[in-house]
């Protein structure tokens, strides 16, 4: 029975240290000696990992009172040479104490167990690397970064970590299908395992970014592995089922513990100066180093934005209102309505202070829910009043925005109409189909739609007429220098010109001097706003001029 199934069964006494095995133990120890296995001592040596496992299991298992045997099993692997394949066991059993409590012979059976350990081994092998590429997961890469810089701190060495992106892998899926996309990941990583040192530690960190952990690595050390490294990648296409591929990498690193004592810091880190690799060209590498005034300035953004929620939650998020006048009477035509953070102390924070850490942090969507609720009771407690809002990039596409303004309006009927929504015109060419239909929208509602900044980007008017804006007002950078510069006079006049012929209002922002506002009432401009007519102001400027016609009428 024992030979049918693969196993073979023994007795130990320990007194002589000699085994006596079933006839077939041969089959289950191929290419073992018999003579090796007449013996504990002799057939400990060929046990793997550790040769006391056997001697460990039944030591380490107390006797239980009232019975004559102690059962154990263990695993381990045997092998008859160095250069021959390990045979795993598994072992079970019982052994019997003598008169002192100590083992004093061992009954059991032994089997061959390789396609479990097999399978256990691959199960700890997915657990540790990536399936895809069979290099180290992330966390066991994070893991090692970890015990990389504790040894580094404690031996005084350095070394460096290396984050390596792969350039436009979303245009790589896009144009050939994400099975082509898999085949570059993993000839990347293979071309990158290819040039490491013994030692270096290559983990896929993300779908499309690789870390590496480089020892005893300087920062010569760096700039030489970085140009090694890209040149791998870049040098030869990439050859797929789909064909031949090109692809070129990016690198961001930091060298640590100089740089970086903890592993989040190391990846933070190298995360920056891979994006200003990125932004500076693709294929390009950039080392992290200390830097005075972006640490100020982030230490700036952590305080406005801590200030930002804290004014949300407090209500001193308000409103000042710049006056939008018609270009010939200079009679107000709307206002635009510019957010306003109230400090502690009475200041307030402009919109420039306010919307760019807003943006960059994720907290425009609030600051912009906020304007919207301001801007809508402001409509409905004064119906004579038209006004504009300006909204971030993000918020034209937040559902929760729209779920906002759709109950607003309907809550307030004819405050639609009165409203004017901005959007830059970089975002009117992000997506021009998007756009399209957050217009329509808004214009379904009954609100104008106007394109703010117009000329700092490259929006043809085509678009402007497919987009179905209301109004363009022309970005003051061109109108402020009207008056001195020949070249900002034709472009502008040729803006409002165009305009004109397509049916669009238009208006010139930043006027300074009386001379531009009459250039632009010449040229046919609608509206013009800036320092000459006035400019933003917390004042209500209806109810001043509400108090004014009281006043005179009394």
């Amino acid at each position: 029975m024992l030979a049918a199934l693969g196993q073979a069964a023994f007795v130990w006494d320990l007194a002589s240290d000699s085994m006596v095995w079933t006839d077939h133990a041969e089959a289950v120890f191929q290419d073992i000696p018999t003579a090796t296995l007449a013996r504990g001592a002799e057939f400990a040596k060929l046990i793997e990992p550790a040769r006391e496992i056997r001697s460990d299991a039944l030591l380490s298992t107390p006797v239980a009172a009232g019975h004559g045997s102690v059962p154990y099993r263990i695993e381990y692997g045997v092998r008859a040479s160095t250069t021959a394949p390990v045979c795993w066991i598994e072992e079970c059993g019982s052994w019997f104490p003598g008169a002192d409590g100590r083992p004093t012979r061992v009954e059991g059976i032994v089997r061959v167990n390789n396609e479990r350990h097999a399978h256990d081994e691959q199960l700890l092998k997915l657990s540790r690397h990536d399936p895809l590429t069979g290099e180290l997961n992330r966390t066991h890469l994070m893991a090692s970064l970890a015990e990389t810089i504790e040894e580094a701190a404690r031996f005084r060495s350095s070394f460096a970590f290396m984050l390596i992106s792969i350039d436009h892998l979303a245009r790589i899926n896009d144009a050939f299908g994400f099975d082509v996309a898999d085949e570059v990941i993993c000839e990347v990583a293979r071309r990158i395992r290819a040039r490491l040192r013994a030692g270096d530690q290559l983990g896929r960190f993300s779908g499309n970014k690789f870390g590496l952990v480089l020892k005893n690595c300087t920062a010569d050390d760096m700039n030489v592995a970085a140009d090694r490294f890209l040149a791998g990648i870049r040098n030869d296409i990439v050859p797929t089922k789909s064909g031949p591929v090109s692809v070129t990498a990016s690198i961001g690193a930091v060298g640590a513990p100089r740089h970086a004592r903890s592993a989040d810091e190391a990846v933070n880190r190298a995360h920056e100066t891979l994006d200003s690799a990125k932004s500076r060209r693709s294929g390009s590498f950039s080392m992290w180093r200390p830097n005075v005034e972006r640490d100020a300035q982030r230490r700036v953004n952590i305080r406005v934005t801590d200030e930002i929620v804290t004014a949300l939650n407090e209500r001193r998020i308000v409103m000042a209102y710049e006056p939008v006048v018609d270009a010939v009477s200079h009679q107000p035509a709307f206002h635009e309505c510019l957010v306003r953070m109230q400090q502690p102390d009475g200041q307030f924070l402009l919109a420039p202070d306010i919307v760019p850490v807003a943006e960059k942090l994720g907290l425009i969507r609030l600051v912009d829910h906020r304007v919207l609720e301001l801007v809508v009771a402001e409509l409905a407690a004064s119906p004579s009043v038209q006004l504009s809002l300006n909204i971030s990039p993000d918020t034209t596409m937040d559902p929760d925005w729209w779920a906002s303004i759709e109950s607003m309006m309907v809550a307030h009927p004819g405050v639609a109409e009165r409203l004017i929504v901005e959007i830059t015109e970089t975002v009117a060419i992000q997506d021009l189909n998007e756009v399209r239909g957050f217009v329509t929208r808004l214009k379904n509602f009954g609100a104008r739609i106007a394109i703010d900044d117009f000329g700092a980007g490259y929006t043809s008017f085509r678009n402007l007429r497919n987009l179905g804006v209301d109004i363009v007002k022309i970005d003051g950078a061109f109108v402020q220098n009207m008056a001195r510069s020949a070249d900002d006079r034709a472009f502008v006049q040729t803006l409002i010109d165009l305009a004109r012929r397509l049916g669009i209002k238009t208006v010139a922002e930043w006027v300074q001097d009386q001379e531009s506002a009459d250039l632009l009432r010449d040229w046919g401009c609608d509206y013009i706003q800036g320092r000459l007519i006035g400019l933003a102001s917390q004042d209500r400027p209806w109810d001043l001029a509400a108090t004014e016609s009281a006043t005179a009428a009394g």
